[in-house]
């Protein structure tokens, strides 16, 4: 595996990883409505997600992808849930003006992280994602050494990307100063969070 070729994996992955979907929404919601820590915690589950698939891929994902569907299944439409229930939940919120009231469900973020992660699990387009590219990155195998290099880049790539997530949505949560405004951003991002999981739901 060349630099080149490394290179050529880490810009694919950067795509794939900041194109607009229900992941990088949510991150961007979680932030704005409960804080940077929420907005972590989601994102380090679905790198914890893209890391165990990329494990998968090591011993034969195809196959394994072919013979896990059912559980895959079940993990995307148990995430999805989460997220509708989380958008109604924030739809229906009292506003809360950040600046003067302590954020709250910081004790949830082991239920969020394990949400980004079955979701990710649960995702259909990441087998096909790295059945497309790796082959064509490692060859016909995938050595431990080979692993490690990829999930070092894919942790770099996706520092970059949640991290700039999180800082954008926390720049636009100082900009709350009145109830009014987060109750239309609550909304919004409640909205987000239900197209989200419907989205997921969805998805083949």
């Amino acid at each position: 595996m060349d630099f080149t070729t490394l290179i050529a994996f880490a810009a694919a992955f950067f795509v794939f990883a900041a194109s607009p979907g229900p992941d990088n929404m949510t991150i961007v919601a979680r932030t704005i409505t409960h804080g940077a820590a929420s907005g972590l915690a989601y994102g380090a589950g679905t790198v914890a997600g893209i890391l165990i698939f990329l494990a998968l891929a090591a011993v034969g994902l195809s196959v394994l992808a072919a013979e896990m569907g059912t559980v895959m299944a079940v993990l995307r439409y148990a995430g999805a849930a989460y997220l509708i229930w989380m958008g109604i939940k924030l739809w229906t919120a009292e506003p809360v003006v950040p600046e003067l009231h302590a954020l709250k469900a910081r004790g949830n973020l082991l239920s969020i992280f394990m949400t980004g992660m079955a979701l990710n699990l649960g995702n259909p387009k990441m087998p096909l994602f790295y059945v497309a590219l790796l082959p064509n990155v490692v060859g016909a195998s995938l050595t431990v050494d080979h692993l490690a290099v990829l999930a070092g880049v894919i942790l770099s790539v996706e520092v970059i990307v949640i991290g700039g997530h999180v800082a954008l949505a926390v720049r636009a949560r100082s900009l709350l100063r009145s109830e009014k405004i987060v109750r239309r951003v609550n909304r919004t991002a409640g909205g987000v969070m239900i197209g989200s999981g419907v989205a997921v739901a969805v998805s083949r």
